[in-house]
């Protein structure tokens, strides 16, 4: 019975705790790959990247705190797109990932800047934008897709967008 309440206790935390829930220490901070580093202001590379990226991993199924093809969340999924892609190591959680940047009108939005959503009381989500209206991101229900910023489920969840240095 202990075992059971437990198991419901973590459950209905990490429904309501959304994407990235392993915290990061110490203040939010971009730091750079040695020879990797991509100019963000370059979109047709940013793009032929996160498209490479998507070939990689679309169809991931979404793990909450995993950081592997076995398993991501999305703020997993956007360090490792931008580790590996772009040349940059962000913080690994939803909440610090939001702290970097500055923040832009959606009506800016260009390839590589980054998504964010409310998804709940307390829940976050976090999406790489790449081109028409389309963000790439780990989705709870279906793993590493390409959805639409105007499908009425993230139109309604938009919260904020933030676009990194170049």
């Amino acid at each position: 019975m202990k075992n059971g309440l437990w198991i419901a206790g973590v459950f209905v935390i990490t429904a309501f705790a959304g994407c990235g829930s392993v915290p990061d220490k110490g203040a939010a901070k971009v730091a750079y790959v040695p020879g990797a580093k991509v100019d963000l202001r370059n979109t047709a590379l940013v793009k032929e990247n996160l498209y490479a990226q998507y070939s990689q991993w679309k169809n991931t199924k979404y793990q909450i705190g995993g950081l592997s093809r076995n398993g991501i969340d999305c703020s997993g999924f956007v360090y490792m797109t931008f580790k590996s892609r772009l040349g940059r190591v962000l913080p690994r959680s939803t909440a610090f990932q939001v702290e970097l940047g500055e923040t832009i009108d959606q009506n800016q939005l260009r390839a590589g800047d980054l998504v964010f959503f409310r998804t709940g009381m307390t829940g976050r989500h976090v999406g790489i934008y790449l081109e028409q209206g389309r963000f790439l991101h780990a989705s709870t229900s279906q793993g590493v897709i390409i959805s639409r910023l105007d499908e009425n489920y993230w139109k309604s969840a938009y919260w904020k967008a933030k676009r990194l240095d170049g």
